[in-house]
């Protein structure tokens, strides 16, 4: 079970790659691969010091061509693992591309969950033989990686409780959910209903989640009814998260190590009973195997050793979050919405033909796929896919542009109406011929109740030029 959702996890991780990083990191995308291993390089004296610092095989080629390769060899690799079919060589290969991306990718790449899925993909390695692939294969997982997996279901969850508890005082008042629905990165289809419900209800949402996160991690080492409670309340965390929003696959990658506090027991009571008689069968045919136990006792020291920096910072007033103390991020430290906001602000691009950009021109807008634009549209199901492009903005709007260079980039290339930028967004305003003038507005939205006249779902008020109009020819852009 657990290899299987990982292999998933992978699956959508590497797809989003297919499909977003050539237009991202590509050799003509918003932060090119290129231009920043040789920043990298030159930053720290040489490439052989840059590729120990963050390990990746893009150091030896990085076209468009060899990003798209790595990725189509990751996601056919993961599926594999999905059928069932896994060994230490094809999960540490799935470990090692996805790093790969994970240290070049830059802006679009530095969120916590890339790092806990190579965590937790290193850990899987060591739950497989060497050799044999089977979906029930001889020789059984060694009992210290299951241990080692729920030591990480518990540092995710006590990371995330603890921020909140550090760093924002509606966490502690309890009214944190009466913003966050509508102001998390990107809303879901089921979000404004959980905006509206009352307060009281919303009240018992904070403090379920700190009984997800504070209580519940304490007890995924105990006996094994009360690491069964422990490990659902976890799951069920996850599930309420993934109804009321889209994060990624934060949440599913998030349940695969807690799986590790259910034993085979638990199992046979929820699976297919087919399923249940083939695993049965296989344990009764099942050896140690002394290598994989000694290997296991080997991470286990190692992952021991390295544990010791993010237990520090769990604990320390100065807490940080999603954070890695070493090249390869096999320990890290982790955490989430540490900070809610209390208003949900949207950067808008506009572009329009007219010889005068001022506000009585025809401005249209680009649309987001994620993000809201228009007023009476939907927000989307977009999870466990991530839209990276739409999340980036979500944080550009909390700052200026100039916190964003890259965004110059990107007006210069719908003033050019380039293929790449514009797959970003769900569609083109401009198909014949790109516009005279781009500039982003800042607006702030606000869901509007179900019950609204005009069915729609969101109000808005603009609040300034986050980015002035520019033309094709401004010497502002690059």
């Amino acid at each position: 079970m657990i290899l299987r959702l990982l292999g998933v996890v992978y699956a959508v991780a590497f797809l989003v790659a297919l499909d977003q990083v050539i237009p991202l990191i590509g050799s003509n995308g918003l932060l090119p691969v290129g231009n920043y291993l040789d920043e990298v390089a030159l930053s720290l004296g040489s490439r052989n010091a840059g590729f120990w610092r963050l390990p990746s095989i893009f150091w030896f080629g990085h076209s468009d061509s060899t990003l798209l390769v790595v990725a189509w060899i990751g996601f056919v690799l993961a599926c594999i693992v999905i059928c069932g079919f896994a060994n230490a060589p094809l999960l540490f290969l799935l470990w090692m591309l996805y790093m790969s991306f994970v240290h070049v990718g830059q802006d679009w790449y530095g969120y916590g969950w890339e790092i806990q899925l190579l965590e937790t993909g290193f850990l899987a390695i060591f739950l497989c033989p060497l050799f044999d692939a089977r979906p029930f294969p001889r020789r059984p997982p060694p009992f210290f990686i299951i241990v080692l997996l729920r030591w990480l279901a518990c540092r995710i969850m006590l990371g995330a409780g603890l921020i909140k508890l550090r760093n924002d005082s509606l966490w502690l008042n309890g009214t944190a959910l009466y913003y966050h629905f509508e102001t998390q990165p990107i809303p879901g289809p089921l979000s404004r209903w959980f905006h509206f419900l009352p307060h009281p209800i919303l009240k018992a949402g904070t403090w379920f989640n700190f009984l997800a996160e504070l209580v519940a991690p304490l007890f995924v080492f105990w006996p094994r009814t009360t690491r069964h409670v422990a490990g659902i309340v976890i799951v069920l965390f996850q599930f309420t998260i993934i109804l009321s929003g889209n994060l990624s696959f934060l949440n599913w990658l998030t349940i695969v190590p807690a799986l590790a506090c259910f034993d085979d027991g638990f199992w046979s009571k929820v699976l297919p009973r087919p399923l249940v008689q083939r695993a049965e069968a296989a344990i009764g045919l099942s050896e140690d195997s002394r290598p994989m136990i000694v290997t296991s006792y080997v991470i286990t020291l190692v992952i021991g050793s390295l544990s010791i920096l993010p237990v520090f910072n769990m604990l320390s007033s100065r807490q940080v979050m999603n954070t890695s103390f070493e090249p390869f991020d096999l320990v890290n430290t982790y955490g989430a919405f540490g900070w809610v906001g209390r208003e949900r602000l949207n950067v808008v691009f506009e572009g329009t033909s007219d010889t005068v950009p001022g506000d009585s021109a025809h401005w249209k807008e680009y649309p987001y796929k994620g993000l809201p634009v228009a007023l009476d549209k939907r927000p989307p199901q977009i999870a466990p896919y991530h839209l990276r492009f739409d999340w980036q903005m979500w944080f550009a709007a909390m700052a200026d542009a100039g916190d964003y260079p890259w965004t110059l980039s990107l007006t210069d290339k719908l003033l050019h109406n380039d293929p790449l930028a514009i797959q970003l967004f769900a569609s083109n305003p401009f198909p014949g011929k790109p516009p005279r003038y781009v500039r982003a507005i800042l607006y702030r939205y606000s869901f509007l109740p179900s019950a609204n006249k005009e069915g729609k779902w969101w109000k808005r008020e603009q609040l300034a030029i986050w980015l002035p109009a520019l033309s094709a020819n401004d010497p502002r852009l690059p």
